[in-house]
């Protein structure tokens, strides 16, 4: 096998290729199925009931009804609607209304918080520690009386450490705040049970999870009071207008199908794990491993080659698609805000590359990517 011209992706926290099934099930509504689910005519039927078929799946991904299943454009749209929707329908309740998240969201999170301090909201961005975590106490001493609602993502983009999302929320619940989390990164990588974490608000990323990009949802609690992002006619019961991305909707409910058939298996934890093990057997302690040591996403590595730049490795073996940080900034040569509030020193900071595996990466593929960083490190 010529590995040479085998590009190997090494990016799926970034995006991930559409699952072979999920691309299936969208086929048939490139053509058929392209009525508007609003109408109520026999062309609009088809897409409705697609439509409804594919939010019991999300549902049945996250353990909730499907009634709670809000379908919006992405991550990125879920989030906006969670945090300016609970601030638009609360904000009258609280002066100064106040918002908590952590020093490591993604953008997508800090900056509707940044928007609502234009606002005039004040907004608490909690430190992590040296593994990334946030401190349940540092969310509890956080909370003021006019806290309107906590935003902790589920699990970091970068690093992967997964949060004590459940810990957080019944802090949350007990003072009576909302609280969201960005579950982009884990939903169908790791169980994300809405009842289980006792959470408010939760976002999903369609191609996050062999999806279609362009497609996500909200999960929003029954009870949970939130002004639309969209305002028009009363699609998503009256929740978000816009006429349904049909074609994005069912692609989305297949990959969740498909995803709860990965949840358990362990063979992207496994080579992830090998990989490490075999780039810290050749490198010793030039290389640093970056986030929680246990508590990380099953196929994420996010490695510091010490004293060098990240950018500079990649550029040396432009087959391997892995990044230096979040994929939505990378031109930067500054350290990563991630690393950066994890107290990761700039020089190891500046050395960071993140390999996220997938489902379909091979032990071969680790095989020629630690071979191909060896011989670029000179080791």
């Amino acid at each position: 096998m010529n590995h040479h011209a085998n590009r190997i992706y090494l990016d799926y926290n970034a995006t991930t290729p559409l699952a072979p099934e999920v691309a299936a099930a969208m086929r048939p509504y490139l053509f058929e199925g392209f009525g508007n689910p609003s109408s109520g005519h026999w062309a609009g039927r088809p897409a409705r009931e697609a439509v409804e078929a594919a939010r019991s799946k999300v549902a049945a991904l996250l353990s909730c009804e499907a009634s709670r299943i809000v379908f919006t454009s992405g991550g990125t749209e879920a989030n906006n609607h969670a945090i300016k929707g609970v601030f638009f329908a609360r904000r009258a309740a609280s002066h100064p209304p106040h918002v908590i998240a952590s020093r490591i969201e993604h953008p997508a999170v800090l900056e509707p918080c940044r928007f609502l301090q234009r606002l005039g909201a004040e907004v608490t961005l909690l430190p992590v520690d040296g593994t990334g975590l946030v401190d349940p106490d540092a969310v509890r001493h956080a909370i003021r009386p006019g806290t309107l609602l906590i935003s902790i993502m589920h699990a970091n983009n970068e690093v992967g450490t997964i949060e004590p999302i459940a810990e957080i929320a019944a802090i949350a619940r007990e003072r009576g705040v909302m609280f969201h989390t960005d579950a982009a990164q884990t939903v169908g990588k790791v169980p994300v049970d809405v009842g289980e974490l006792s959470v408010d608000l939760v976002s999903v990323a369609g191609h996050k999870l062999y999806g279609p990009k362009g497609v996500g949802a909200l999960y929003v609690r029954e009870g949970v009071e939130l002004e639309p992002l969209l305002h028009g006619a009363g699609h998503e019961s009256g929740r978000r207008a816009s006429t349904e991305n049909v074609l994005g909707i069912v692609g989305l409910g297949a990959a969740c199908e498909v995803a709860q058939r990965w949840i358990g298996d362990t063979s992207v934890k496994e080579h992830r794990d090998d990989f490490w093990g075999r780039l810290s057997d050749k490198l010793g302690d030039r290389a640093v491993l970056n986030g929680h040591p246990e508590r990380r996403l099953p196929n994420t590595l996010n490695v510091s080659f010490r004293g060098l730049r990240g950018g500079d490795i990649l550029a040396r073996i432009p087959q391997i698609a892995a990044s230096t940080g979040s994929a939505c900034h990378t031109e930067s040569a500054h350290p990563s805000p991630v690393l950066e509030a994890m107290g990761v020193p700039a020089d190891v900071a500046l050395g960071a590359i993140r390999f996220s595996l997938g489902r379909t990466t091979t032990r071969d593929e680790i095989d020629y990517v630690v071979e191909q960083l060896g011989q670029v490190l000179g080791a």
